[in-house]
Parts: C-alpha cells; structure tokens; sequence
C-alpha cells in the first residue's frame, strides 16, 4: 500500500530535495502551499490554519519543513489541531535547529537577532506535545544560508562580523537524505543532530568567500549585546556530537564559484 506523506515547506531548500527521495521511495508526497503549486500541491496557509484539515486528511506522515524567522510556533500549533481532528494518529516529522533549546530568545534584542531559535523551539514543543508520534531533527546552518549571508556582507565596504561567532555549515541534500530515512521510519522522538563537518569563524566565512569571487575588503570584529549573541558566541547553536555531514563548505564554495563562473547572471 502507498503511504501518503504531506510535506510543508515542499518548495523551500529543504523540501525541494526531500520529495523526491521520498517519491523514489514509493511514496505519494502531498505538497502543501498557500497557492496552487502544480500536480500533487495542495492548498493551505499554516498561519491561518485555514484549509489545513483538508490537506491533513489520509496522510500516514506529515513532514514539517517550512519555517521562517517568524510565526514558526503558531504554524506547528495549527498543523498540529488539524492532525489531531484528522484521527489515525499520523506521524509528525519536524526539521529544527541545533541550538533551538540552547540559545535564549527573551529580550528585544535577541529576538531582533536570533528570534529563530525560539520560533524553532515553540515548533518543537508543539510537536512533542501533540500526543501523536513523532519525530524531530535538529540541524546546523545550510551552506545556503551561510552564503546568503557571507554574500551579503560582501557587499559592504567594511564588514562587519559578529566577533568571536562560530558557524557548522552543512549541506542540505545530506539533510534531507536523513530527513527522508527518518521520515520513512518508526518515529523516534528527538534524534541525534545533525551537524556539518568543521566549525568556522564567522570572519573565515567572510574571508574565503572574498577569496573565492577575487574580493578584497577590511572585516572588522563586533560585539553585540544579549544573552542570545553570548549563547552563540559560546556555540549553543552548534553540534555537541561527532560531525554527520561530509559535504565542506570549501567544497560547496568551489561549486559556487564554478556555477558563478559559467553562469554569471543566476548565480
């Protein structure tokens, strides 16, 4: 029998690479979007909750991969109404975030930064508070990610980088291949993170993507205030585990530049 899997965030890096692991796997794989988003989408806003109880209905899995820095609590919470109304007992499969209970989100200034964290615990709590079975995945920063930031910091004549600041780049794809196994497995509970294979300072970051598209630019340490910043700045947000991940950044970075060179314009 083909077991129906409804996947959140389908169109986002994550979903993009899960689903089709999970079709090769023998799966019907339900996308859920605000709009039509071709065959196999359906059509529903995890911020209203509205249209979520027809897009829960008959799914055996329901993975949740669409996040953002803002709303991630309430999203979880409706998926999770919904899931329950829906009866069968479906197995939740959540993406979070190393750090998500190790980084402390409680003034102004660190949800201004890292208010992330906290969303991503509030969709944790969600989860496991559901009395469905589940499963949570916690993961540190997509290679993606770290480049849209590094890429952006290039682009200012003096960058500034938050001092003494560590990152675990992963790949994305070696996630979701997890994600998917985990996915198609008996829920688990909260599972062993999953984190990529060096630490690099956030100015190293900055200074091998300067190398590597033929930039030069000052980089210029900065302390910031919160309890959140000294929380990363010790490296909550990183893997207490041996690395998972073997994609390096300095390899994702060659492809880059590669893609960059023979594709200026999309790159």
């Amino acid at each position: 029998m083909t077991s129906t899997i409804l996947l959140t965030g389908g169109t986002g890096t994550l979903g993009r690479l899960v689903a089709p692991l999970l079709r090769d796997a023998g799966c019907t794989v339900r996308v859920l979007s605000r709009r039509p988003h071709g065959p196999g989408s359906v059509v529903g806003d995890l911020s209203t909750g509205e249209g979520i109880d027809a897009a829960v209905a008959g799914a055996a899995t329901i993975l949740h991969c669409a996040g953002s820095t803002k709303g991630d609590g309430d999203k979880a919470r409706h998926l999770v109404r919904a899931a329950t109304r829906a009866g069968g007992a479906p197995h939740l499969v959540y993406i979070s975030v190393v750090g998500a209970d190790r980084v402390p989100v409680v003034s102004a200034v660190d949800r201004a930064g890292f208010g992330y964290f906290a969303e991503k615990l509030a969709g944790e709590e969600a989860i496991a508070g559901s009395g469905l079975p589940w499963t949570t995945l916690r993961a540190t920063q997509f290679h993606e990610l770290t480049l849209t930031v590094v890429r952006g910091l290039a682009k200012l004549p003096l960058i500034p980088v938050p001092a003494g600041v560590r990152f675990q780049p992963v790949d994305a794809g070696e996630v979701a291949a997890r994600l998917a196994e985990l996915t198609l497995g008996r829920p688990a509970g909260l599972v062993d993170d999953f984190g990529g294979p060096a630490v690099h300072g956030m100015n190293d970051l900055v200074r091998s993507y300067l190398r590597a598209t033929g930039r030069r630019r000052p980089i210029v340490p900065v302390r910031f205030a919160g309890g959140a910043y000294r929380a990363i700045r010790d490296g909550a947000h990183l893997s207490p585990g041996p690395a998972t991940g073997r994609r390096t950044w300095e390899g994702f970075l060659a492809e880059h530049a590669a893609a960059q060179a023979s594709h200026p314009r999309t790159v």
